[in-house]
Order: structure tokens, then sequence, then C-alpha cells
């Protein structure tokens, strides 16, 4: 872990230096593409694809991020992917605490250089996917008393955002909200309805655990290196009491993931593989239950699913 000039308490300084940077950005935009290109150049540090690394340009979007996760100075940040810092920074101003967790290891001299001044940032420089949040939200509340909430952030490589959505998710992080960028399409089966092509497995789980809001829709010119799709940033609120009450939360994740395992398929064939029954009696369970069998899962909604899985939980009981 890499500590940038680390006291948590009493951590605005004169903020003179902030104000001036900020409104540089606003008028100037200081973290223009050529800026950017600069700076890595500088360090001898290139985008890399493999980390899906594109950087944001464009002031706007930045200030809606740390607009839009509602961030104040009782709020310990968790920045995931800080990048260069454009975002850090801008949660530093708002926040009582940032700590910003970044996988590669050449940006770091970057990160430190972006945030030198600011004593209420941390740097991290893991991998989100193998780091413990529960144990970085309890270090910075033990060194900050003041810290009320947990929010995270963070612009979001394409290829792994609903890895970490769901290991967020399902690791119960105690976070009150995620407020992330991501692929729109992502965003589209996030927020996706019963009946939309779009509605899937990963828009009833990501439901099933939060409502959503959406932020702002991000043009692939906001970035560089210029991505080939627009993004979307939402924000999703980490709901206090579940939607739908369950006996077994592993058997409604599995009828949803056996609904969705062949959308061609109806209800019926795609649920023969998990419920140990024949196709009559699955048939006439359904029925019961006033389903019918016929149905495909992109039809059902979560209250459905719910219903199907208590009802096999009951029945093996």
């Amino acid at each position: 872990m890499i500590d940038a000039n680390r006291e948590l308490s009493g951590h605005k300084e004169t903020s003179e230096n902030r104000v001036a940077g900020k409104i540089g950005d606003k008028m100037g935009n200081k973290y223009s593409e050529n800026r950017i290109r600069a700076i890595m150049a500088r360090h001898r540090a290139g985008f890399s694809k493999n980390l899906g690394q594109n950087f944001l340009t464009d002031y706007t979007v930045i200030e809606a991020i740390a607009e839009g996760a509602e961030i104040n100075e009782e709020d310990h940040v968790i920045e995931i992917g800080p990048g260069i810092g454009v975002l850090t920074i801008e949660c530093a101003d708002r926040a009582g605490f940032v700590s910003a967790v970044e996988i590669d290891k050449k940006l770091i001299p970057i990160l430190e250089e972006t945030v030198r001044g600011y004593d209420n940032i941390e740097i991290i420089n893991r991998d989100i996917l193998k780091t413990d949040i529960e144990e970085i939200c309890r270090n910075a509340q033990n060194n900050n008393l003041n810290l009320k909430r947990v929010k995270i952030v963070g612009n979001l490589p394409y290829y792994i955002t609903t890895p970490i959505i769901m290991k967020l998710l399902e690791e119960n992080v105690p976070a009150e909200s995620i407020t992330i960028m991501m692929q729109k399409e992502v965003a589209d089966r996030l927020i996706s309805a019963p009946g939309k092509k779009t509605y899937g497995a990963i828009s009833l789980a990501v439901q099933y655990y939060c409502t959503i809001d959406e932020i702002i829709q991000v043009p692939a010119e906001a970035f560089v290196p210029k991505p080939k799709v627009d993004s979307t940033v939402l924000r999703l609120n980490i709901r206090k009491e579940k939607p739908v009450r369950l006996k077994d939360e592993a058997v409604f994740f599995s009828v949803i993931k056996a609904g969705f395992s062949q959308r061609r398929k109806t209800l019926l064939n795609c649920l023969l593989g998990i419920c140990g029954m024949e196709k009559g009696e699955l048939s006439e369970f359904l029925e019961n239950l006033g389903i019918d069998s016929k149905r495909r899962a992109e039809t059902l909604d979560m209250d459905e699913f719910a219903e199907i899985a208590n009802a096999l939980v009951s029945k093996v009981e």
C-alpha cells in the first residue's frame, strides 16, 4: 500500500491550489488528450489494452460522476481504477477520505504526482478482484472516526465490469452506493426490464441487490484513447432490504441462471436440468404457480423467479 502524505484527520489544507486547478479544468480542461498523452510519455507509460485503459478528458463527466455519487465530507470513497487520478482529486475535494485502488504499477508514480498536496488520499496498488474491501474500510474508519458512509466510484474496464460489480454485491461490501462508468451496452442490460432483449440474469442479479439511477451518458470522444463504444454512468444504490423474500438465495439464482441458459427455449425445457422432475411433473408444477410453462425466461419478473425458487425449496423440505 502506498500512502500519499496520509494524515486522516484535518485533511483539508489551504485549498487555493485545488480551486485554481478546478477552475483550470472547467475553463481549459487541463486533462485534455494532448496533456494526458504528454504525462504518460514523460513517465514512459503506455495505455494498456489488456487492462482496458481509457482515461477521461472531459471535466463535465468527471464532475458528474462525483456529483452523482453524492459525496460529502463524511464519506469514505473507494475508487476503482483511478488511472492518472482525474476523478480521484475531484472526489477528494468533496470526501472525507479516498482510497484509490489501481492495479497498474506504472501508473502509481503518475497518481502520486497528481494527488500531491492532498492528505486525504491513499493509493493502493492492488487488483480490486483480489482486494479485501472490508479491510480498506476498517483501516480508514479506525483512523478517522468522522467517516460515516462508504461510497464506491470508478471508471471500470469494459472487459471486467460484471465480475467487479458482482464481487462488490455478493460480498456484501459495506457501501451505500456504487457509482461507476461502464460500456453503454452493459448499463442497458443492468437497467433492463422483462420483455426486452437486453433483459437477462445480470439484470435480475443487480436489481436484486440495488436500485439503479442513470447519471450521465458519455460519448467515446470523452476518452483517450477513444474506445469503440459509448459509455454510461450508473449509481447502484445498495438495498437495505431485498425486493423479494427467499427461502434459499442460491436456489433463486440457480433458477435464473438455468432460465437464461438457452434464451430461445421455453422455461419448461430450461428448468428440467435443475429441478429433479420429469417434464410432465414440471409442467404441472409451473402451472400450479400460475406460470405458463411455455413462456421464456425473459418474460418473467423477479417476483415470478422468486415464486418458482421458493416452491422448489418447499417441495424438497
